[in-house]
């Protein structure tokens, strides 16, 4: 019964990391997709804030990195406010992006 557990927990732990989020390819996608606005470190792009007459929060702060992933999820598919949805981003990259703005925190 204990080699049964063990195994089962190792088999767990081990589709728990085949499906994580991929930083790494999340940051590929970001500089496809996002960085136009969102500026290359996150911080946002002054002159599309200025144009489209937005606040463009920086990824990294404690406000940004207080929302849910779920919510995220939601901002970067279905867009908010004048950010428009980011149709090209869907599947496994949206978490993968996820994940690289995770990894941005201050």
């Amino acid at each position: 019964m204990r080699m049964f557990l063990t195994i089962s927990t190792l088999a767990v732990l081990s589709a728990i990391e085949v499906s994580a989020a991929d930083a790494k390819a999340g940051k590929t996608v970001y500089q496809s997709s996002c960085k136009g606005c969102h500026g290359p470190t996150g911080a946002g792009n002054p002159a599309v804030a200025k144009m489209m007459k937005v606040e463009i929060k920086d990824l990294k702060s404690p406000d940004v990195q207080a929302i849910s992933d779920d919510d995220i999820k939601k901002i970067i598919t279905g867009g908010k406010g004048k950010m428009p949805a980011v149709t090209a981003v869907t599947g496994a990259a949206v978490d993968n992006v996820i994940a690289y703005v995770r990894s941005l925190k201050k």
